[in-house]
């Protein structure tokens, strides 16, 4: 079988190498969760519940050792990284506890005394689950904990370029649930995924990627109506309101815009501020920006990584140089740091002249850029939030309540952040509206996601109907 080679964006050395499986070893992995489903979708809340539990400890018990791969593999600074570990760990908790809450409920009767109505929350079977690179445990486990709380079985295909960290967690974290339960192909997109959402055993497909990536998904899956969870990505705003302090809208715009190098499908990539305090932003922020620190993840007082590859490199380079043909002008960076000649870096850069119709206002860099465009009042930027097609979330900095107020029931985005960007909550759903996909994970609404219903209309006598034939 032929390899995938898996290299340190950092150094651009490789680090490891993983099976490129096919068709084939996708229907062996679904021939084993759907063996495995049919014991553990009888198993009872509370064993699932205890076995979660156990996957979360063996997390934390083997974090060093995972936030070690993930810098190694995928790039992003150490504190990044173990954030990462830490919600990976504390999702796999909450579902847990989640799980053992409710399997549906009872509704009314047309008949109290002699019929019982139920609705019923029941697994669909096997999902694939289809991880991108950016967050490999973090949206793997947005998706696998509530899967198997939900009582179903998952065969996972994390991103050719980080596989190493996913299957280290799944051997060390999961070897105690029954066999089965959880597999793990390793792949390429047009080869291991594509198997993965055309076979007949997989019931749903969760993927996190782009949109075309999910237009594909849900073309191939239609004729065999799966259930589709998809989350393809944004183009978020970040809008500052007129009575905003510069100072402090300054640096939640940077860490908005620049963690994890701008590769976070909710990074601020839009910015939209009032034309009387638009420099003051800008000399905020590129001060901001200048300061930061560029090196390897596990650098101590690295600030950003690297991007993950030569082309996300590159698309960030055409989306800086397209906007200065087209009159955009660079505040600081535009340009590859010149004190590194090997990894994927790219220098955060601020730029200011922007339009709406440069591609690094309309297309998803996912880079260090942060775009800066003035507005002369609330309901420009408002028109301009919504203008996009994608909905994933936008963020607001103001202490204005009446704007506040308009401005989250405006806008048409799964998430609004005031003053907070890019803070999930646990129990919050995290999702988008428009092309983003719809589809909602975290929260009650991510463990509904990974369930069907089903009503039961139950009479307890079996005596003939006065409405039955003949009339």
């Amino acid at each position: 079988m032929d390899t995938i080679q898996v290299t340190d964006p950092a150094t651009e050395k490789v680090i490891g190498e993983v099976p490129a499986c096919g068709a084939a070893e996708v229907d062996a992995a679904v021939v084993k969760a759907q063996a495995a489903f049919e014991g553990w979708r009888w198993c009872s809340a509370n064993e699932r519940a205890d076995l979660l539990h156990t996957a979360a400890r063996l997390t934390d018990e083997h974090a060093e050792a995972l936030v070690e791969s993930l810098c190694r593999e995928q790039g992003k600074p150490r504190p990044e990284q173990e954030e990462e570990v830490e919600w990976t760990a504390n999702t796999l908790r909450y579902y847990a506890e989640l799980a053992r809450n409710s399997r549906g409920r009872v509704v009314p009767s047309g008949e109290p005394r002699s019929q019982l109505n139920l609705v019923l929350k029941e697994p669909y079977g096997v999902v694939g689950a289809i991880v991108p690179w950016n967050y490999p445990l973090l949206l793997l486990v947005w998706k696998l904990a509530p899967a198997l709380a939900a009582g179903n079985t998952v065969v996972v295909k994390p991103s050719e370029l980080t596989p190493l960290t996913t299957l280290l967690w799944v051997q060390t974290c999961f070897a105690h649930l029954p066999d089965g339960t959880v597999e793990i192909v390793t792949g390429y997109g047009n080869q291991a995924g594509e198997a993965l959402v055309a076979h007949p055993g997989v019931r749903v497909v969760a993927m996190t990627g782009s949109v075309q990536t999910g237009q594909r998904i849900a073309s191939v899956a239609a004729p065999m109506m799966k259930h589709l969870h998809l989350e393809l990505g944004g183009k978020d705003a970040f809008v500052v309101g007129p009575d905003a302090d510069i100072a402090t809208a300054a640096d939640a715009l940077a860490y908005a815009a620049l963690i994890n190098a701008g590769q976070v499908c909710t990074s601020a990539e839009r910015v939209y501020v009032p034309a009387a305090r638009h420099d003051d932003l800008v000399e905020a922020v590129q001060a901001k920006v200048e300061s930061l620190r560029l090196g390897h993840g596990l650098d101590d007082g690295t600030d950003l990584g690297p991007l993950i590859g030569e082309p996300a490199r590159a698309k960030v380079e055409r989306h800086v140089a397209e906007a200065v043909r087209r009159g955009a002008r660079v505040v600081t960076g535009g340009s590859r740091p010149q004190d590194r000649n090997r990894g994927f870096f790219y220098n955060p850069t601020v730029l200011v002249d922007v339009d709406n119709d440069m591609a690094i206002m309309t297309e998803e860099t996912f880079g260090p850029t942060i775009p800066v465009m003035a507005y002369r009042d609330v309901a420009e930027a408002i028109a301009w939030v919504n203008a996009h097609p994608t909905g994933l979330g936008a963020t607001l900095r103001s202490t204005d309540p009446g704007l506040c107020k308009r401005f989250f029931e405006e806008v048409k985005v799964g998430t609004v952040w005031i003053n907070d960007p890019l803070t999930d909550n646990y129990a919050g759903p995290f999702g988008g509206m428009k092309l983003t996909g719809g589809g909602r994970e975290l929260g009650e609404e991510g463990l509904e996601t990974f369930s069907e219903t089903k009503h039961v209309h139950w009479d307890f006598s079996d005596a003939r109907k006065d409405w039955w034939y003949p009339y």
